[in-house]
């Protein structure tokens, strides 16, 4: 009987054990004892689930990371996540509050709540510093963005607006020269109203709806080189609030006015705003340095002819110089891991075989033998590749393939390089801050004032004369405790 009931007792406490162990396994166990069985290409493959913008699930992207990492010993699926059609940083928010968290998030707005209130984003910093690839492929951005904002790392270049006019416009003009020698506000004047005029062109500028783009040339010629400005009494106000802003405002308007600036400009899209250059209603307008230059470019040329090349213009120069100032307080767009993922280990390794050579050859170029094929041992692009694009990797930041380009289609066009180099040379760093949660309102509310006003300013439906009491709107509106928290946190 005491054998009997040594026994049962041993028994019971190997099953208490067990049960024990298994109801408190971590995910990083369970990440650990997966991720060490697809080292070796064995078994079931790691899913990693990935929730991305547009992206279907018959995607051959997919296929080929899957295929690519298999190939280097990590045997992973990567299981598309849908997002409800509509905006999708609603729509997302909707998904990962009903409980559906993936491995890997692409955000596009709307991160900080998940990040900062509930907490469900991984910090990537011991990731990031113990890669080898997305390590390298960081620009000077990228890496003040991530040290300030560890949540969500974007492997592409900051998103600058380069003005660009036809390379055949800018010829019949005696303006230009004078333009690229000396961008003042006044050269660029007299050069809108020559290309116009020379070119039979509608307006010289056309933008999509706001007047950003016209910032990303003008603004730090009036003065407005940050969000942020510090006045004599050495506090910082609203760059928009201050005499800059009114003096640039006039002088937009003054393009208008004269037929300069596109008249229907609020109501322009960017199809219809590119449509206009294409056709050659705007003689100038501005795209994202890089690719859609080099879109803009081949585009302009297959429309209307070998001389219609595009040439990116500088930003004006006066008070100071440069395209609009850069933010680095975080990625605006980007991907995250999920903290509660048994799997962050693997799905940060996708991350880090898309910034692999191997990788960046995928990303860049597309798939071998659809998008481009090699010839003569060089890379040459078929027609497809103008539909292909990075999901993650578009900077070129210690991107080196293994081979040349063929010159007949090349990597990227004069124009495009060039845009790359300009923006490179001519950026500068903003102060803008992340706007806590509890005055996003408040800033949304205030950006509002002043977009509205801006707008009936260049348009003549306000005079510049109410400048003071937009000030007051902007204030009320929130831009007072906006200005109080900028005066707290800037040093």
């Amino acid at each position: 009987m005491k054998k009997m009931l040594v026994m049962v007792i041993a028994v019971l406490m190997i099953l208490t054990t067990a049960c024990s162990s298994g109801g408190k396994e971590s995910a990083q166990d369970a990440k650990g004892a997966s991720d060490a069985s697809s080292d070796k290409g064995n078994g079931d493959p790691v899913t990693i689930s990935i929730v991305y913008k547009d992206m279907a699930p018959d995607d051959p992207w997919i296929k080929a990371v899957e295929d690519g990492m298999k190939a280097e010993g990590k045997n992973v699926k990567l299981e598309f996540v849908p997002v409800q059609s509509g905006t999708y940083s609603e729509k997302l928010g909707l998904l990962l509050q009903s409980g559906t968290i993936p491995d890997l998030i692409y955000f596009q707005g709307g991160d900080y709540q998940f990040a900062v209130t509930q907490k469900i984003l991984e910090d990537l910093t011991p990731y990031i510093e113990k890669s080898t690839y997305v390590k390298a492929a960081m620009n000077p951005y990228n890496q003040e963005r991530t040290a300030n904002y560890p949540y969500l790392v974007w492997l592409s270049p900051s998103t600058t607006k380069v003005p660009v006019v036809r390379q055949d416009f800018f010829d019949k003009t005696t303006s230009g020269k004078t333009l690229l020698e000396n961008p003042s506000i006044e050269n660029y004047y007299n050069f809108f109203k020559e290309v116009k005029e020379k070119n039979g062109s509608k307006f010289a500028y056309t933008v999509p709806g706001d007047l950003d783009e016209l910032d990303a040339v003008f603004a730090q010629a009036f003065g407005l080189t940050s969000t942020w400005l510090k006045g004599e009494d050495g506090k910082y106000a609203f760059g928009r609030t201050t005499k800059f802003e009114k003096e640039k405002l006039e002088f937009y308007a003054k393009l208008y006015k004269e037929g300069l600036l596109d008249p229907e400009f609020l109501t322009k899209k960017w199809d219809t705003k590119e449509k206009a250059f294409y056709d050659g209603q705007a003689a100038v307008i501005s795209g994202t340095q890089g690719k859609v230059i080099d879109m803009y470019n081949s585009k302009s040329v297959s429309q209307n002819g070998k001389t219609a090349t595009v040439m990116p213009l500088p930003p004006a120069k006066g008070v100071g110089e440069g395209y609009l100032p850069i933010d680095v307080s975080k990625e605006s767009r980007g991907i995250a891991i999920s903290s509660v993922s048994k799997n962050k280990d693997m799905a940060f390794a996708v991350l880090e075989f898309l910034a692999s050579p191997k990788g960046q050859m995928l990303e860049k170029l597309g798939i071998e033998g659809e998008h481009y094929t090699i010839e003569n041992d060089k890379i040459k692009f078929t027609d497809k590749y103008a539909e292909w694009y990075a999901r993650f990797v578009d900077n070129n930041t210690n991107f080196k393939p293994d081979k040349e380009f063929d010159p007949t289609t090349p990597f990227l066009s004069e124009a495009a390089t060039k845009s790359l180099d300009m923006v490179a040379s001519k950026s500068t760093k903003d102060n803008t801050f992340i706007i806590p949660e509890d005055l996003q309102s408040k800033y949304d509310a205030a950006m509002a004032v002043y977009k509205e006003f801006a707008a009936n300013v260049v348009t003549g439906k306000t005079p510049i004369d109410q400048f003071d009491k937009f000030v007051q709107d902007w204030n009320a509106a929130g831009g007072s405790d906006l200005t109080t928290k900028a005066n707290e946190v800037i040093k």
